[in-house]
């Protein structure tokens, strides 16, 4: 994914993104390199550009939490970023053993089956979908497959039309990967999604090299779908318990509005609605010969 180190390449990317002014420098002239100097970024940290230049190169594998505060600092990240950073120099022993596991409970399937006003579906570090109710898999009948987020945002031609805010999209499913990807650096499921659509994609391949990070949280979407139209629907993804590497997505209508009654056309349209099941990943199935 980079000739660099993870650390080295999120240091990199973030410096580059600051400007001088950004943190009360002065800037004299032209510059040689974009964003800040390593030694600008040395100095507002409290180390030696030495030992800074060690972190980007990878040869400092143990910095110490005061010195990741203060470098987060001195880059001006907000707490998620900061929380990536910590992250990225956990050693392999350090990490969670089962971010891997592709299991779902079988009580939360029950219970997305239940919720037949209300899509909501299951993904994966990699943004793979591992299960999805009927209404969620309605939702999204306009794409070849509803398979990966960042594919169907990204190569998918479906999903320029159906995000009617694409760039905000595109920003957030890479900033998901990369936050996961913390997580789990030697991801080959992540790895494999990231390869694939740099291919593909130039505008996913830009994005990924800037290194923002931000999970999923609680806001609002316009989407439009190619039969019910537009969408307004608000969304909330919840850490699911006992598998802290799957996210539970909702998506919810207000009450008596249009795209409430949207939502029900589209579970109408369900000619034989199906009940939520897990999804088999894309890379179990051509393991399998599929």
């Amino acid at each position: 994914m980079s000739n660099g180190t993870p650390l080295g390449d999120f240091l990199r990317a973030r410096r580059e993104a600051l400007k001088p002014q950004d943190v009360g420098l002065p800037e004299y002239g032209r510059r040689r390199v974009p964003g800040l100097r390593r030694e600008e970024v040395a100095m507002l940290a409290g180390v030696s550009s030495d030992y800074y230049i060690r972190l980007e190169q990878g040869r400092e594998n143990s910095p110490s939490p005061q010195v990741l505060e203060a470098v987060a600092q001195a880059l001006k990240l907000d707490a998620e970023a900061a929380d990536h950073l910590n992250r990225l120099c956990l050693t392999s022993s350090q990490r969670p053993r089962d971010w891997g596991q592709t299991d779902i409970s079988q009580q939360l399937l029950q219970l997305m089956n239940g919720w037949e006003h209300t899509p909501a579906f299951v993904v994966g570090p990699a943004l793979d979908i591992m299960a999805a109710n009927s209404l969620a898999t309605a939702l999204h009948s306009g794409f070849d497959q509803f398979d990966n987020l960042a594919r169907m945002v990204f190569a998918d031609p479906a999903g320029r039309e159906f995000y009617q805010e694409w760039e905000r999209a595109a920003h957030s499913c890479v900033a998901e990967l990369r936050a996961a990807y913390s997580h789990d650096p030697e991801s080959a499921r992540i790895a494999d999604v990231v390869a694939e659509l740099s291919a593909q994609s130039d505008e996913f391949a830009g994005i990924w090299k800037m290194h923002e990070v931000k999970s999923k949280s609680q806001e609002g979407k316009h989407l439009k779908h190619p039969q019910v139209g537009d969408l307004h629907i608000k969304f909330a993804a919840f850490t699911v318990n006992g598998a802290p590497h799957q996210q539970l997505v909702v998506y919810q209508a207000e009450p008596a509005s249009p795209t409430a009654a949207a939502f029900e056309t589209l579970r109408a349209m369900a000619a034989e609605p199906k009940q939520a099941q897990a999804v088999v990943p894309a890379a179990d199935l051509t393991a399998q010969g599929q």
